[in-house]
């Protein structure tokens, strides 16, 4: 029996066949698999205005397979334009909301399968966390990264125009300049061209078995991305005949494994919140200690944007992430995928074309992976650094606090010239609950860099950061100031000491200081409404992925 068929078989059945006839449905349609299209096209996001031209042949390779597909919309919500204003505090709550939309489309219609078509920050990973929930056969078709813009004989992204107003405020560019940027970075179609959270989760999804191989890498405008979409139709239907469901393919060890291709590329610090949320919801828990056990074993092998000169075209070019799980084959755990055949198998197929942009183990660019988690009595319960993208120099910084209460006051403190070399930074109250939403904060790190105080100025913070951010960044400081933790207590001028390779975030103040100082304090309430009101109710520590319960 069809799950589908709960409301289109037997005679009992006939008001709900006679809706789907409303439809188009003929007769025989009802003889054949139903397959959902979760298409989270919009006109606003750039990484997402295409991908209605990939939901059309993902419906012919269904129709091919002889299925029927239903194609139903997905809120998107674009990091990048949401960045510096309250409007990023909706961006990590979307992922829970993306999750929740595609669970009521595809459990309310009984649908047999269904296929993802996603690109960007929190979208991948809320389909991701679905079907893990729902647990029927589903696979997921990332839109492709960006085309990189050329500005004067170089490479370009958004990253490079965030830190162009670094630039500018230090008096080091012009405005025509930054206009000039401003109009080259963001070429067309596409997510983000650098290695930052967007382009990182899609290459997560193929590494753990969700997506067809090349998808993660495969740029937005290539032509081959089209006949991937039609495939992914086709093995959709496949999936369903063969009762494959999405936990049939995601294990423990395709968590593993996937931790294991971010340490290698040096993937967004994001994951940390991400991968521990999906594996939750197909039954698995893991920790983000995990993240830091696997980096000492994998080395960062391939650097791309932001901490490097590679975007994600030179990844492709180079085999893209079978590529990578080439590199990394015995150190891979075997698991199923969506193909139809294991990850070690695509991996052990796969040739790396650029020696380079994808070097050997025994050539690493850095011996440990891409991201370190840091504890101390500042963290005692973690916080998450990309090591990859911090230069030596910074790697061990001792610096005095200059303490801010919200991003805002820190913005303006930057642009006024109050922060200099030396400083350790400190952005609080922008916690999953604090803020509430955990925004991003890419304005200020971008400010930072392109001033030229990325190698001396240290940021912390109890919000996250972009995967476009590089330098001594160190966010998901838990447990968070809302919740008292000991960021709540810094003052100005409290000393604080980071050693990335000890891995230890440390204020220089005694347990006895900081539980006095935290005694009498009451967190800063930001009031807020709506769902942002419901979220602060319902969300967990970044430490554990900042999901809902």
């Amino acid at each position: 029996m069809a799950r589908s068929d709960i409301i289109k078989a037997g005679l009992d059945k006939a008001p709900s066949r006679s809706l789907l006839r409303a439809t188009g449905l003929k007769d025989d349609d009802f003889e054949k698999p139903f397959i959902g299209i979760a298409n989270s096209w919009n006109d606003i996001v750039p990484g997402h205005i295409h991908l209605n031209k990939f939901a059309e042949a993902v419906r012919a390779g269904i129709e091919e397979a002889g299925g029927i597909a239903f194609t139903f919309g997905v809120p998107a919500v674009c990091d990048g334009i949401a960045m510096g204003h309250k409007g990023m505090r909706y961006s990590l709550v979307s992922r829970e909301t993306i999750a929740d939309c595609c669970e009521i489309m595809v459990q309310a219609h009984s649908l047999d399968g269904w296929v993802g078509i996603t690109n960007c920050d929190k979208i991948t990973p809320g389909m991701l966390m679905a079907a893990g929930r729902i647990d029927i056969p589903s696979i997921m078709i990332t839109g492709g990264p960006m085309e990189a813009g050329e500005f004067d004989e170089g490479k370009a992204d958004l990253q490079t125009v965030f830190e162009a107003l670094g630039q500018y405020n230090a008096g080091n560019l012009d405005a025509e300049s930054v206009s000039r940027v401003e109009c080259a970075a963001c070429p067309g179609e596409g997510s983000c061209s650098g290695l930052f959270t967007a382009n990182t989760m899609a290459c997560l999804t193929e590494a753990m078995g969700m997506s067809l191989s090349g998808c993660g890498t495969m740029l937005a405008t290539d032509p081959r991305k089209i006949e991937l979409a039609k495939a992914t139709g086709r093995r959709i239907v496949e999936l369903v005949r063969e009762g494959i469901t999405a936990r049939k393919i995601v294990k423990e060890a395709s968590i593993r494994n996937a931790i294991r291709v971010d340490m290698a590329i040096g993937g967004s610090t994001n994951t940390t919140l991400h991968i521990p949320a999906i594996a939750r919801e197909f039954g698995i828990e893991i920790d983000i200690d995990l993240f830091d056990e696997i980096s000492r074993s994998i080395p960062h092998i391939t650097n791309l944007r932001p901490g490097g000169p590679y975007h994600m075209s030179d990844l492709d070019d180079a085999g893209g992430v079978p590529a990578v799980m080439n590199r990394l084959l015995s150190l891979l755990e075997d698991a199923p995928t969506v193909n139809g055949i294991s990850i070690k198998e695509i991996a052990a197929k796969a040739i790396v074309k650029n020696d380079e942009v994808l070097r050997p183990l025994t050539r690493p660019h850095h011996n440990e992976g891409g991201i370190a988690v840091l504890r101390g009595n500042l963290a005692p319960e973690g916080a998450v650094v990309k090591q990859s993208a911090v230069s030596e120099s910074m790697l061990r910084f001792k610096g005095k606090a200059k303490v801010f209460d919200s991003e805002d006051e820190a913005m303006k403190a930057i642009l006024g010239g109050e922060v200099s070399k030396g400083m350790a930074v400190v952005i609080r109250y922008e916690g999953p609950k604090g803020a509430p939403g955990m925004p991003e904060m890419l304005s200020p790190t971008s400010l930072i860099a392109g001033m030229g105080l990325a190698e001396s100025v240290a940021l912390i913070t109890d919000g996250r950061f972009s995967g476009a951010t590089r330098g001594g960044s160190i966010g998901h400081v838990c447990p968070e100031a809302y919740d008292l933790g000991p960021i709540a207590a810094l003052r100005d001028d409290d000393i604080i000491c980071i050693d990335i390779p000890a891995r230890r975030l440390d204020v220089e103040l005694s347990d006895e200081e900081i539980a006095r100082r935290l005694r009498d304090l009451r967190p800063i309430d930001k009031a807020p409404r709506g769902l942002l009101k419901k979220y602060r109710r319902l969300v967990q520590s970044a430490s554990k992925g900042a999901y809902l319960d």
